[in-house]
């Protein structure tokens, strides 16, 4: 069946909030919201093959560490294997005490008694209470009017109450959910959440928490927001609440509703690290954290070994993390193409001659190195790339700034190669490239074997033995300086008639063996250019490497 070319027969705009003088528009985040990952529940039972309670452990270690303060750790009337796992974390003594664990469970007696019991023994934790309240769960699934929803919310509140009171070692605290918030009456929501207020009896000191999922994400995320607005700027006792977003991604803006949620006037977050979750996915609490870090906001949360997270989380939802994926992605910081290489290699030369550490590379929103990633990665060569590229690779790996002309005139060689390849090149690639153009020995025409040079006035003779087609042969030249001696010892041997015209050098490293590069540019009788680089630990001997290495490329 093809798509309609009159969408509009089937599918509805989503209506606009009726929401005079917004304010979210102007807002900006100034500090981080409360995190509560899901990974656990949301994002455990979206998985192909549900996690383990040793991939599960290994996961709630991992949120430890990154700093989440609330985590939902399952639905333990799902089954005796969830049950199991969350009471043992409490009676093994594995939550932190700054940890609170959240249990989610649906508006029912017995499976909101089952949930307290898993947490039975546990210093604070979290249950969970939720019902659908919109308009297509009331008729389709459920069969119910407004009253018998409200209704159901109601008893999930008195639960709520009665069982604290029934395991008093705990603190209890209350969270409440009119799931489908985003597709449902706004006044309709406020007023179950207002109904489960007059049973629970928040205080600002002791606040519940009001999540208002976009269950099934159906508008853009400006309406979300005013949807977020509208509700805190009509609940009662707003003061007495911990507004929560659960955003998900279907329309691919799960990240962004959230966001624009908290300015909004929402004070939580619930996602999943790299937004695993049921359909497209839950928010991404690693992008909306990193996100706010980038705007140098501090997120409370810590991702310096960003692959370490990602290898945990690969593991633990045998799910890959997309190479695109924000932040955390393996292609994310990296570089094909040549203009983008040009302007990220001229930003990390700038940042060398800054006095502060302010972050401004082109192309790089973030420092890598504040995610644990190195630099190598940043520029990767292909057969979209151009010099800088291939000059970024070479200073990274090998420590070699080629001189901006030289390195033109390399990138043709590699680009050569990775036609002839159709495929990345890696840094070995380049070096064996470089090496076949400017360094390798063999079958080359001209070979260093040994040097001397001698004054005589204000001349320099140079006395070499080098090796010409394969002979040993001893040559001798003068010329005003050291590489225009060598030059001369090699017109008078057979080899080109040539010029210089650039000559640089720089140490490799640091200490007192390192190594010296020098490059040169030479230019023929007949006008032509010719580049020779030499390595060596002394940098005269290095210099007259360089020479023989433009005479082997005539």
């Amino acid at each position: 069946m093809p798509m309609l070319r009159d969408p509009s027969v089937k599918y509805n705009a989503f209506p606009q909030v009726p929401l005079a003088n917004r304010e979210w528009p102007g807002r900006v985040t100034t500090s981080a919201p409360i995190w509560l990952s899901t990974d656990m529940r949301d994002g455990n039972q979206s998985l192909i093959d549900p996690m383990d309670a040793e991939k599960k452990a290994r996961f709630f270690d991992l949120l430890v560490r990154c700093g989440f303060k609330e985590i939902e750790v399952g639905f333990p009337s799902a089954g005796a294997t969830e049950f199991d796992f969350i009471s043992g974390l409490v009676k093994n003594g594995r939550i932190p005490d700054d940890v609170t664990p959240q249990v989610l469970t649906q508006s029912r007696a017995d499976l909101i008694r089952t949930s307290f019991d898993s947490l039975e023994g546990a210093k604070t934790a979290i249950v969970h209470v939720y019902n659908a309240v919109s308009p297509a769960w009331r008729k389709i699934v459920f069969g119910m009017d407004m009253p018998a929803i409200k209704q159901i919310a109601i008893e999930g509140a008195k639960q709520l109450r009665d069982n604290a009171a029934r395991l008093p070692g705990t603190d209890w605290r209350f969270e409440y959910s009119p799931e489908t918030f985003s597709t449902a009456e706004l006044d309709f929501s406020i007023a179950c959440c207002e109904a489960v207020m007059d049973i629970l009896q928040p205080t600002t000191d002791k606040p519940i928490i009001l999540n208002l999922p976009a269950t099934v994400e159906a508008s853009t995320a400006n309406i979300y927001a005013d949807q977020i607005e509208y509700f805190c700027k009509n609940l009662p006792n707003r003061d007495r609440a911990i507004i929560s977003l659960h955003t998900h991604n279907d329309r691919g803006t799960g990240v962004a509703a959230a966001e624009l949620g908290l300015l909004a006037g929402a004070d939580r977050v619930e996602g999943c690290l790299f937004g695993n979750g049921e359909r497209t996915g839950n928010t991404c609490l690693v992008t909306i954290a990193l996100n706010m870090y980038t705007q140098g906001v501090d997120p409370e949360l810590d991702f310096s070994n960003i692959d370490e997270v990602i290898q945990t989380v690969e593991y633990c939802n045998q799910l890959p993390v997309h190479p695109r994926h924000p932040y955390g992605g393996e292609l994310v910081y990296t570089a094909f193409s040549g203009s983008h290489q040009d302007a990220i290699k001229k930003g990390f030369a700038a940042r060398e001659r800054q006095n502060d550490e302010r972050w401004e590379v082109p192309y790089l929103p973030i420092d890598p190195a504040d995610l644990g990633r190195s630099y190598e990665a940043v520029i990767r060569v292909n057969s979209q790339s151009g010099k800088g590229g291939v000059a970024w690779v070479l200073e990274q790996d090998k420590g070699l700034k080629l001189p901006k002309k030289m390195q033109a005139s390399f990138s043709h060689v590699v680009q050569a190669l990775a036609d002839q390849t159709s495929r990345e090149l890696g840094a070995e690639d380049i070096w064996h490239a470089f090496e076949g153009a400017y360094l390798a020995t063999e079958a080359k025409r001209f070979q260093l074997v040994d040097w001397s040079e001698t004054h005589s006035g204000a001349d320099r003779i140079f006395a070499g033995k080098l090796t010409i087609d394969g002979t040993p042969r001893s040559v001798s030249g003068r010329g005003n300086g050291l590489m225009s001696s060598v030059i001369a010892a090699l017109s008078e041997s057979g080899g080109p008639v040539m010029d210089i015209v650039d000559y640089s050098e720089h140490a490799i490293g640091q200490g007192s063996n390192v190594q010296a590069a020098a490059y040169v540019e030479c230019r023929t009788a007949d006008g032509k250019s010719l580049f020779g680089c030499g390595l060596d630990t002394d940098v005269a001997t290095a210099s007259v490497r360089a020479i023989l290495s433009a005479a082997n490329g005539a």
